[in-house]
Formats: structure tokens, sequence, C-alpha cells
């Protein structure tokens, strides 16, 4: 049976979500990618105590997270329920809905019956009563706000959610949404939204300074850009990269020369600053209050144990902000 460091909250920042009562660590752990039916089961069990030891309380999933959609879930629940148990009250876990997950008419977007049987789904694979915060994963362009928040409500209200939360919103659908649900007396806390030093999306649809406004918390997923950020593909593409098992997030002709010579300059920026590219990126998205989390991925725990040295990060002078954003522009 795995047993905590007794060190595990030591160097761990925690942040608050907004105007809410709930903190989350700096830097959270997502499970998309490396815990579905394709992975190790003794490096997934891995990944998730050396993420704990380091004071990562937040562990984010989905419903259709794998592969195959369900199998990350699936194998949470496992170690869950054979080391971390007694650990749930310090956990944070998160699961979403609103991609397709099972095949007809039900099993997509936002739908009221979509969620609710999703969430349930979702709490019998991780074998859970209840989640802390249940998302719904994309706006729905046809379903009407009402309807998919009222879904969120009912999960919160039911006992099988304690949070709320929005993921891939734009500014106007998460001010509209959180209307409803400020009506509805709902905790909605939290956004989670791809942010990074070459993807500033939620800067230019609203999402970021809304969120602020608003007393609600962001997560940021693809910190990294895929790795971009990284030493990762400096030397080319290695054979075991994702880009060669698969390229629906991430494939050759997102390696533009622009891109790999923007990394180039911000490795030398984040060098002079003593990091490591990874480690600049990471804090870049930090850098202000606005943001609560970045969310992490991981093959190998030693990537994690480099990741959370930002926790010693130092701040950014107006300068170097001024040079990322030159260097940046246009990406």
């Amino acid at each position: 049976m795995y047993s905590a460091s007794t060190d595990r909250y030591i160097s761990m920042q925690y942040n608050r979500c907004g105007a809410s009562g709930l903190k989350l660590p700096a830097v959270s752990l997502g499970l998309w990618h490396n815990f579905g039916d394709t992975a190790i089961y003794e490096t997934m069990r891995r990944l998730l105590f050396t993420a704990f030891d380091q004071g990562i309380t937040h562990f984010d999933l989905a419903n259709n997270y794998g592969p195959a959609p369900g199998s990350a879930e699936k194998n949470f629940g496992r170690i869950l329920r054979e080391d971390l148990m007694p650990y749930r009250d310090e956990l944070i876990i998160s699961t979403k809905a609103g991609y397709e997950m099972w095949e007809g008419p039900y099993g997509n977007w936002g739908s009221r019956k979509y969620l609710l049987a999703s969430l349930d789904q979702s709490l019998s694979r991780m074998g859970l009563e209840y989640v802390d915060i249940f998302y719904h994963h994309r706006m729905d362009p046809d379903t009407p706000l009402e309807e998919t928040m009222g879904a969120l409500d009912q999960a919160v209200k039911s006992g099988k959610a304690l949070y709320a939360g929005l993921s891939n919103y734009d500014g106007p659908t998460m001010e509209r949404a959180s209307k409803i649900l400020e009506d509805l007396r709902c905790p909605f806390i939290l956004n989670q939204n791809a942010y990074n030093m070459f993807n500033r999306t939620i800067e230019q649809n609203g999402l970021k300074e809304a969120a602020f406004q608003k007393g609600k918390g962001i997560i940021a997923f693809k910190p990294l850009e895929q790795g971009l950020l990284t030493d990762r593909y400096r030397e080319g593409i290695p054979n075991d990269s994702r880009i060669r098992r698969d390229g629906r997030f991430l494939n050759d002709g997102m390696l533009t020369k622009e891109k790999m010579a923007a990394a180039e300059r911000l490795r030398t920026l984040a060098s002079q600053r003593g990091e490591s590219l990874a480690q600049m990126a990471l804090n870049w998205v930090l850098k202000d209050s606005k943001v609560t989390s970045v969310l992490i991925g991981a093959s190998k725990p030693e990537q994690i144990l480099e990741n959370v040295k930002i926790q010693d990060r130092a701040s950014f002078s107006p300068e170097e902000l001024r040079l990322i954003d030159e260097i940046t522009a246009g990406i």
C-alpha cells in the first residue's frame, strides 16, 4: 500500500479559485493521454504517487479521456481504490462531459440528459460518490444555455459534484452562463482553457479578463503547447513522441519553422533566467493572479519533478514580458 510523503505540502503553492474558498495547487496533473488502455499500469501509479508526493492534489479527467474513451477514469479509479482512497479528502478530482462519448443522439454536446448520464457513468468508472469539480467540456451552439447550466446545478445539488466548471468557453458565453448559475445559487468557480505563450486565445476572446472580473478561477491546459515549449522537439521528432503515436492533436504541420525559431529564442531567454524553456513557459502562464493553476501532462515521473521546480520561480521583468510578446507575435 502506498504511503504518501509527509513533506508533500512543504513546497507547493496553493491558489484560491477566484473568489471561492477552494484552493488548487499551482501545478495540477491532467490524465488525458497517458492513462488509457495503451499505458502501462505501473507507470500510471508512479505518476500519481510522484505528483501527490510533490503536493499536486488536483487530478483532472474527462469522460472521453483514454484511449479508449472512459479508460482514464477506469484506470484512475483502480489506483484510487487500491492506493489513494485513504487520501480522498486531500484530493481534488475533476471530470467533464461535452464531447462525443457514446453513439446516438444522447452522448454528445450539452443536453441535460447527456451531462447527468455521463456524470453517473464517470462516478461508476472511478468508484466515487462525488467529484470535486464537474465541467461542461465545450460550448453547445444548439442547446439552450439555461438547460446546460441547469444540469450542472442539478449535479451539484444532488451531491454528485461539489463545484461546477466550464471548459473551452469564450468570455461573453461564460458571463451569460455565470449569471444563470449565480441565479441558481450554484457554485461555479473555475474555467479550463488552453493558454500558453503561443496560444493567447483567452486574452483575445475576453475569457481571461471576464473571469477575473467575476471572481472565477482559470486553470490552463496545454501550457507547454503539446511539447513545443520544451526541449522535446529541438533536435527533431523522437520515435516515441506523440506525433508518431497519434497525430490527431499534434502533427508535423504544427512544427513550423516560425514556431521552432521562436522556441529557440525563448529558450535563450529562459537560460538567462536560470530556467528550462518548459519551466519558463509554466511560469509565464502563472505570471499574474488571474490564472489559478497550470495543467501538466506527464509520461514519466521525472517530468513532474522538473515541472514542480517552478515553485522557486522569479517574477518577470517588464522587459522580459515585452520580449516574450515580441518573439511570439503572429505565432
